[in-house]
């Protein structure tokens, strides 16, 4: 089992920035992503940033990229988003994912309870 400790997040004004940590703890896999989700009211989940353990592959969201980055710290299995100019459309509650790589589908996943960002115009 893999538990996803989150922090962070909170209120800003467009433009500002915020950044959320995920730590994980418990029997970790070596061949695993994380990353982070987000709802936004009234849509489905969708994935903002992931980065890979090894070789740190990051992935970006089109509708994030260029203003978010995420990084991660193998030591403390700790994985960061730095997110900048921020707009109100970032607004949701966005979620810590741990994903191991060698099971295809999301069945294998842990996720965070959830931290909501809220963006005010």
């Amino acid at each position: 089992q893999v538990h996803l400790e989150e922090s962070g997040g909170g209120l800003v004004q467009a433009g500002g920035s915020l950044n959320l940590s995920c730590k994980a703890t418990g029997r970790l896999w070596s061949d695993y992503e994380m990353g982070w989700f987000r709802q936004a009211p009234g849509k489905g989940l969708e994935a903002v940033a992931t980065i890979t353990w090894s070789p740190g592959a990051p992935y970006y969201a089109d509708s994030v990229r260029g203003r978010f980055t995420i990084t991660k710290d193998n030591a403390q299995n700790l994985v960061d988003l730095q997110m900048n100019s921020l707009k109100p459309e970032d607004t949701g509650v966005y979620k810590c994912n741990w994903h191991p790589l060698m099971v295809s589908d999301r069945s294998g996943d842990s996720w965070g309870q959830g931290l909501q960002v809220t963006v005010s115009s």
